[in-house]
C-alpha cells in the first residue's frame, strides 16, 4: 500500500494501535470554521479524516447529521467548496489521510470523471459512498480505484458470509464496519458482539477493519480499538460543534477547542493512554 491510507495505517500496526478516524461535516458551521476543524484535528491526534459532503436527503444519517448537512447547505456549501477545504487543508498537512463521505447524487450531478480528477487533485484519499452496492461498482467505485482513490466499502451486521465476498471485492483503504442497523447516532452494541463481527470480517480481507456508528467517550473507543484495527467517531464530534452554536446557528463559543477537547479524550482512549501519556490499558 503506498497512498496516504495504507502507510498511516501500516504506521499504526507498527505501533500496536488502532487508528483513530473523525469525521465532521464539510462546510458546518461554515467554510471557515470547518476548515479550522480540519486542521486542528490531526493536532490531537487524529490518524484519518472523514469529511462529509453535505446533502438535502441524506437517508442513512441520523437527526445530528442532519442537522450539519442542513446548516452547511445554508451556508453556501457545495462540493466543489468541499474539495476546497480539502485544497486547502493540504497546504499545512499533506500525511493525513482525507477520506469524502457521503452520497451519489452530489457526484453524479459533477459528473463522476470531472469529481475524480478533481479529488485527486484537491488530495482527497478514499471515498465512502452509502447508497452505492457493490452491484454498481461500474458507476464509481472502479473508477475510483482507476484514479488512484482508496474506495471504503460498508459492512453491516446483516452482511451475511454469502454476502460479504461481493462487499469485499474491490473495496480498498480499509473496511467500514457498521456497528448497528438503522441511521448514525444510536446506542453501541454490545462489545462482544462487535469483537466477534470484525474477527469474521479480518478472516476474509488483509484491509483493516474499522469500527463505527455509535462510539461517543474514551471508554468506548478503548473498547472498539483492541477489538478492531480503528474506531469511527462522527456523531459525537457533530454534536459538539452543535452545541457551540446558538439557536440561530450563530457560533457562539469555540467549535475548535470544543472538538479538540472531545478528540485528545478519544485518542487516549484508543492509545490506552490518560492525558499525561502513561498506559493506563489494565485500568479501563
Amino acid at each position: 500500500m503506498n497512498n496516504r491510507i495504507g502507510r498511516r495505517f501500516e504506521e499504526l500496526k507498527a505501533e500496536g494501535s488502532a487508528a483513530l478516524i473523525t469525521y465532521l461535516m464539510g462546510g458546518d458551521p461554515d467554510f471557515d470554521t470547518s476548515l479550522a476543524i480540519m486542521k486542528a484535528l490531526p493536532e490531537c491526534g487524529s490518524d484519518v479524516i472523514e469529511l462529509g459532503m453535505p446533502f438535502s436527503d441524506p437517508l442513512a444519517d441520523g437527526a445530528v447529521i442532519q442537522a450539519a448537512g442542513q446548516r452547511a447547505l445554508k451556508g453556501g456549501q457545495t462540493l466543489k467548496r468541499t474539495l476546497q477545504l480539502t485544497r486547502e487543508f493540504r497546504q499545512v498537512d499533506d500525511q493525513t489521510p482525507v477520506v469524502l463521505m457521503g452520497y451519489f447524487n452530489p457526484i453524479y450531478s459533477y459528473g463522476v470523471d470531472r469529481f475524480l480528477a478533481d479529488a485527486r487533485d484537491a488530495g482527497i484519499d478514499g471515498l465512502i459512498i452509502v447508497d452505492l452496492s457493490p452491484e454498481m461498482d461500474q458507476e464509481l467505485c472502479i473508477p475510483a480505484s482507476r484514479a488512484g482513490i482508496d474506495f471504503i466499502r460498508l459492512a453491516t451486521p446483516t452482511t451475511d458470509d454469502a454476502r460479504l465476498p461481493k462487499v469485499l471485492e474491490n473495496a480498498s483503504g480499509f473496511v467500514y464496519y457498521v456497528s448497528m442497523n438503522g441511521i448514525t447516532g444510536n446506542a453501541l452494541p454490545n462489545p462482544v458482539d462487535i469483537a466477534a463481527a470484525v474477527a469474521r470480517i479480518q478472516k476474509s480481507t488483509l484491509l483493516p477493519v474499522c469500527v463505527g456508528f455509535g462510539v461517543k467517550t474514551a471508554e468506548q473507543a478503548h473498547v472498539i480499538g483492541r477489538a478492531s484495527d480503528g474506531v469511527v467517531v462522527g456523531t459525537a464530534i457533530v454534536s459538539a460543534i452543535a452545541d457551540t452554536l446558538d439557536s440561530t446557528g450563530r457560533v457562539v463559543a469555540d467549535p475548535v477547542k470544543a472538538v479538540t477537547n472531545l478528540v485528545t479524550e478519544l485518542v487516549c482512549g484508543v492509545r490506552q493512554l490518560d492525558r499525561r501519556g502513561r498506559d493506563v490499558s489494565t485500568a479501563i
